[in-house]
């Protein structure tokens, strides 16, 4: 059944115009302060990093500034990381693990590796607790060339300007109960299509890469977040979000094709998380540390390569 007979906003069949949008840009509300609760952060990365502003998002009645943490002591010689959060901003996790990555975690990796740490991608997202932009556009699914989200069309022009490979690219994201409750109607709506809810996953799980998978990669990944949090059981089929489980809690995309952040560079080596923040085995921290060990997992599996492997 087509979601869009449930959702408020729209004709059933029929794609949204200006009118749609408008009307549902007006529904969304700020729940919370960027400024308060991500910028202030940005101050106790430390003397590692330097913070440098990438960009601006101009959204009635708001401006948000963008700001990159960049390694200060910068080595040509040394592999680059990008690590990406909020790109979907209602996904909290993902924005407070990459600064708490960058605040308490970095300094075992600091002087091997050159790191590049977009922490808030969506801020206008994480303010109103939103998967889309204002203009009804899911950042996630628009990192292509000519994009019309200015969240990804923004982070992809300073990558671009940058001129450097990346060894890895790690994705911060969740997974919630509101995907079906809310998003995935509203998609149905927008775009008049049908679409299926699946069963949410209890529990931690990965997204890699359908091109390049790198199976290895991805469960040094599982294996270290399991000693924070629980890992997502696949379902009867054997699937998690509708799609055929390739390892213990990791799931294949084409990341290119669908306009994925995790499509954005040629890294080798790239995932994208999915923390559960509705489970009622974790709470917040749980799920902040489980995105932080994520990181350092890959970091790890990354430093057993052989030295030439990693540039």
């Amino acid at each position: 059944m087509s979601a869009t007979q449930d959702y408020p906003i729209g004709t059933l069949g029929k794609k949204w115009a200006d009118a749609e949008k408008a009307a549902w840009r007006v529904q969304q509300k700020i729940k919370r302060s960027y400024k308060e609760q991500v910028l202030t952060q940005l101050d106790e990365v430390g003397d590692n990093f330097e913070l440098i502003q990438y960009g601006t998002l101009s959204y009635l009645p708001n401006d948000y500034p963008l700001y990159i943490i960049k390694s200060k002591n910068w080595h040509s010689d040394r592999p680059n990381v990008l690590i990406t959060g909020g790109v979907h901003g209602y996904e909290s996790s993902g924005v407070h693990g990459a600064i708490r990555f960058a605040c308490n975690a970095v300094e075992k990796y600091r002087n091997q590796y050159n790191f590049i740490i977009a922490p808030c991608v969506s801020p206008w997202g994480y303010e109103t607790i939103n998967r889309w932009n204002p203009d009804a556009l899911d950042p996630n699914r628009s990192f292509y060339v000519h994009s019309p989200a200015a969240e990804a069309a923004t982070l992809m022009a300073y990558i671009s300007e940058l001129a450097i490979e990346f060894i890895t690219h790690i994705d911060l994201h969740e997974t919630t109960d509101s995907d079906n409750s809310e998003f995935r109607p509203a998609l149905a709506a927008r775009d008049a299509i049908t679409q299926k809810h699946w069963d949410i996953p209890d529990g931690f799980y990965l997204v890699g890469d359908n091109t390049k998978p790198v199976d290895a990669f991805q469960k040094a990944i599982i294996d270290k977040v399991q000693t924070v949090t629980h890992i997502a059981p696949a379902d009867k089929d054997k699937k998690l979000i509708g799609v055929p489980l390739a390892q213990f809690g990791v799931i294949n995309y084409p990341a290119r094709e669908l306009g994925l952040c995790m499509g954005l560079t040629d890294a080798p080596y790239v995932t994208t998380t999915e923390v559960y923040p509705d489970s009622p085995f974790i709470d917040d921290e749980n799920c902040i540390n489980a995105q932080v060990a994520v990181i350092c997992g890959a970091l790890d599996y990354l430093n057993q390569l052989p030295g030439n492997a990693l540039l």
